[in-house]
């Protein structure tokens, strides 16, 4: 069989096979498968402390608002910001604000003062709460970290917490290594799972605040002795993947009646390179799986006949222990089995042998499309492209020496560019011109794609020259689509990553695509059909990649209609990324370096090469549905050519049967060969308690993990139904919620007309709003075409700390910070950042700089009565009409403010301190309130809480559910 045809799957012994791909449809139920004075504190913005300057040499520190205006102390605070240390969220009214007609007793958006999940104040009068667990992954009540190691289980670990402890591993103690009984199966130790805290989530009540996003999850409460070792790290950690239900239903009709889903928002890695993802990894290729369901040896298993033996967590079945598990082959000496990897990490990565491989495993090729079109070359995207890659060299990685690189350019022809090794005769790099794009071939495939450390030297001279080559096009065309085919016939043999740095509209040769885009469309029902693919070849050929391991990625940078909805597909199904700089060009510096920055951190991100994803479920649960950029290759399994670290995934679970265990456990297996040519098996892990109350299902709820479920939910419907159709089942479904809390669990206790809800799920309402307001969903005729699409492709791909920045960004006030804000923690060294602030203009005063972010592009907003002396100290003049509005970077001038303020975006714009791998470097945006319209309205559309663009204001929103729901 033809290498270009082989197909790997995972099949039911672990093992890879070679099979015939068979084309799949890539929908399936509509869905794709798969000067002044000075202060004494120092905040811009509170009253007038003067006192004696600061000794000479040191930096000064300005209260700006105070030299224009008399302003109350904190007034960001008392208008939506966080309440002071010690001070209640909710309940007591804001202090009075002087000036701009702000009411004196508008209450601050808050939280309630009922504690948090596993408060022992929330607990029934003698209950006693020894399983809540504080967090995910913490040690589970009785466990000790610091203990010695692990006796097997059945022995009783006198380091219980308190006589109740002790007396419960008595009660437990089984001989002769006997399995222990499920908690299910023993009615006197009934385990209470979070208990639900209604609130009232209306305008009357205690609204939502932007510190409930930085809540935790609501704990996995599992019952004592649930894993095998003591590890704090048994179950997996909400990074990698986190459920919608942290404590599941034991039926599908609970499940339906709760009305919520359950799906699973997977992450496999949590950084672009190894180093800063800490997973253990087995080398000794010891891999114990269950013989039946295949499930991989994790911390929830058991051991039985003196350990000889252990028992599937998923199937029950027993499986022989390996012969190898308690030896080490390298030292030839016997390990402690207690201290193995696997049975203490709920995510742990294996290093595969043989019967895992079909090949040898797949070296690192990139093979980069450059368009040297007229608009290409004129943008400066050739030169600067060329030059990161030149740059970047020593970045991509190549540890084992076998990563090669290849070159194509297009225009209305394909250049192939031939790279001779170091130290042939002639050193000068050949191109190759092909004009039939039809049934385009390679002129010497042989020299086409070249070792990176053979041909080192020989591709820094090409680079260096390849701008000169086109400089002087006149050509307009783009034969992008059949530049793909040929790409693809190069290195389908291998497989490998595709990387298009495209500034133009294929308009010639196959895939040829034609400017659709109709404003008198925007912001109509018809506006659908320009979010469709207008060629089928996207998505054929997108499927025909996977097959043969080649992934896609999408640079795009046209100042005219790009098409990203037909070309985005191509990222779509090959486990790649569209990546969007509209208008870019490259004489604009901010342009450039964002750019530069990320596509050099693009080039040495460690991804996965020819790698499958399945998730394993306990019996009775399968997984349902997909949503993710990947092909989905079989019922249970998706293929990705490559897998990138900058993209989640979710998998819907079904319930089959009831499911009569006190937990349920799901293990999610990602089969990849590493960057350094490693077959490597990723496990991840995560034990669920299962309930048959209604109640513990709702108070287990993970608000975050929903809004990421429905976010893909949203992107399917608009794609297939619309975009109305979209917002309005966004809309239904919190409805339909909140009606079903009403009727099943709130009772006839609605305290006065309010919306109930429970604590954990209070931001629900706020982010849906913010899901229909988002640049993908919002009803507007002002969003062109592509970057809608671009919008979409974010919220079905993005990490979930991303994502929920991307629905709900952060507002931070930057005129009155904290002391300690913009500063180095004295302890951990981190940047301290100023509390986050609601969505509303209410929050924001006319002499007031902000800063919003949506992880994506960052906005400064000065107000248009910001006072001279702030103006100068942030900016370096102190005439705001001198600034320049628009994408900015800020000066770097030697005084507090200035540093603070840079310190605090430059922080905010860190993707690695929120526990996920990403790109992208915000661009940023200076904004006069007094400046550009244009602009100015922009930023206003992030404020989810206004009425920005003809949408409704929050309140509004609330208003508009809590009619709905009493009637």
């Amino acid at each position: 069989m033809p290498e270009s045809r082989r197909e790997e799957t995972e099949d039911s012994e672990g093992s890879l096979d070679i099979r015939m791909a068979t084309p799949q449809p890539p929908y399936q139920d509509g869905a794709p498968e798969e000067g002044g004075q000075y202060s004494q504190n120092g905040a811009y913005g509170e009253p007038q402390q003067t006192g004696p300057a600061p000794a000479a040499g040191g930096k000064k520190k300005r209260a700006y608002a105070g030299q224009a205006y008399e302003f109350g102390a904190g007034a960001n605070a008392a208008m939506g910001g966080a309440p002071p240390a010690g001070a209640p969220y909710a309940g007591s009214p804001a202090p009075a604000a002087a000036g701009y007609g702000y009411p004196a007793q508008q209450p601050a958006y808050g939280m309630p003062q009922q504690p948090m999940y596993g408060d022992p104040a929330m607990q029934a009068p003698g209950a006693q709460p020894p399983y809540a667990q504080p967090a995910y992954g913490a040690p589970q009540a009785g466990y000790e970290p610091a203990q010695p190691a692990y006796q097997p289980q059945g022995a009783p670990n006198m380091l219980q917490q308190g006589v109740q402890g002790v007396t419960q591993q008595f009660s437990q103690m089984g001989m002769g290594g006997t399995p222990q009984p499920q908690a299910a199966q023993q009615p006197q130790m009934q385990m209470r799972l979070n208990p639900l805290q209604p609130v009232d989530v209306s305008m009357q009540g205690q609204p939502f605040h932007v510190g409930d996003l930085d809540q935790a999850p609501p704990p996995i409460i599992l019952p004592p002795n649930s894993s095998v070792t003591p590890s704090p790290h048994a179950n997996c950690s909400p990074k990698y993947v986190r459920s919608t239900l942290n404590a599941m239903p034991t039926t599908n009709s609970l499940l339906k009646k709760s009305r919520l889903p359950f799906a699973l928002i997977i992450q496999p890695y949590a950084a672009l390179h190894d180093a800063e993802d800490d997973v253990p990894v087995q080398y000794d290729q010891v891999i114990a799986r269950c013989r039946r369901c295949r499930t991989y040896i994790n911390p929830f298993a058991s051991f039985l006949d003196h350990s000889h033996r252990w028992r599937c967590n998923m199937c029950n079945l027993t499986n022989d222990v390996p012969q190898a598990f308690d030896w080490d082959a390298a030292k030839q000496q016997s390990v402690d089995r207690w201290q193995r990897p696997e049975l203490n990490y709920a995510v742990s990565e294996f290093v595969a042998p043989q019967e895992y491989m079909v090949r040898a495993p797949q070296p690192l090729i990139y093979l980069f499309l450059f368009d040297v079109s007229f608009a290409g070359v004129t943008s400066g995207l050739l030169a600067t492209a060329a030059r990161c890659i030149l740059e970047s060299l020593d970045r991509i990685p190549n540890a084992d020496r076998r990563t090669r690189l290849g070159f194509m350019a297009v225009d209305s022809s394909l250049h192939y560019f031939s790279i001779p090794r170091d130290g042939s005769e002639n050193n000068d790099p050949r191109m190759l011109v092909v004009s039939d794009l039809d049934e385009p071939f390679l002129p010497t495939p042989e020299d086409l794609l070249v070792n990176l450390t053979e041909c080192r030297a020989n591709i820094e001279n090409f680079l260096t020259k390849i701008q000169s080559m086109f400089a002087n096009t006149q050509n307009g065309s783009s034969a992008m689509g059949s530049a793909l085919r040929a790409g693809h016939k190069l290195i389908s043999h291998v497989g490998g990553k595709m990387t298009v740095l495209s500034a133009s509209l294929p308009n010639v040769g196959y895939g040829k695509l034609d400017p659709r885009e109709d404003k008198k469309l925007l912001g109509t029902s018809k506006e659908s059909s320009l979010l469709q693919t207008q060629n089928s070849f996207y998505k054929s050929f997108a499927v025909e990649c996977s097959k043969t391991q080649v992934s896609i990625d999408m640079f795009l940078f046209s100042a005219q209609y790009q098409d990203v909805a037909s070309l985005s597909n191509l990222p779509r199904y090959t486990g790649g990324q569209t990546y969007f700089y509209p208008a870019w060009n490259a004489a604009r510096t901010e342009d450039a370096i964002k750019f530069a920055t990320e596509f050099s951190d693009y080039l040495s991100a460690e991804i996965g090469l020819e790698a499958v994803l399945r998730v394993r479920t306990t019996t009775g649960l399968r997984p349902s549905a997909f949503y993710g950029n990947f092909f989905n290759r079989s019922s249970d399994l998706c293929a990705f050519p490559a897998m990138p670290r900058d993209q989640a995934y979710v998998v819907e679970i079904a319930i089959d049967e009831s499911v009569t265990k006190a937990f349920a456990c799901l293990q999610v297996g990602v089969l990849h060969t590493t960057c350094n040519g490693e077959r490597r098996i990723r496990v991840m892990t995560l034990s669920i308690p299962t309930t048959q109350n209604l109640a513990e299902v709702y108070a287990s709820a993970d608000q975050q993990a929903i809004t990421a479920y429905f976010s893909h939910k949203a992107v399917e419907r608009a794609l297939s139904s619309g975009l109305d159709a979209a917002r309005d089942a966004v809309q239904a479904k919190m409805v339909e919620l909140l009606q079903t809390y009403k009727k099943e669990l709130g009772g006839g206790n609605m305290g006065g007309g309010g919306l109930q809800f429970p604590a954990n799920m209070r931001a629900m309402p706020m982010l849906f709003l913010g899901l229909m307001k988002n640049l993908g969903l919002r009803k507007s005729a002002q969003i062109p075409t592509d970057l809608r699409s671009a919008a979409l492709c974010m919220l079905s791909t993005l990490p979930l700390p991303l994502l929920m920045q991307y629905i709900y960004p952060r507002m931070y006030s930057l005129h009155d910070m904290p002391d300690d804000a913009g500063l180095p923690h004295p302890e951990t060294g981190a940047i301290v950042m100023p509390s986050p602030l609601n969505l509303t203009s209410a929050n924001i005063v006319p002499f007031g700089l902000y800063l919003i972010d949506d992880g994506q592009t960052q906005f400064l907003w000065l107000g248009r009565d910001a006072v001279p002396a702030l103006v100068a100290d942030v900016f370096g003049t102190e005439d705001k009409n001198q600034l320049k509005q628009g994408k900015t970077s800020l000066p770097v001038i030697d005084n507090d403010m200035n540093e603070r303020v840079r310190a605090v975006v430059e922080k905010s714009r860190d993707h690695k301190g929120k526990g996920c791998g990403s790109i992208v470097v915000p661009p940023l945006y200076l904004i006069r309130e007094d400046g550009e319209p244009s602009l100015r309205l922009w930023a206003q559309t992030l404020l989810v809480e206004d009425r920005a663009d003809q949408g409704v204001s929050g309140a509004q929103f609330l208003g508009m559910l809590r009619e709905k729901v009493l009637s």
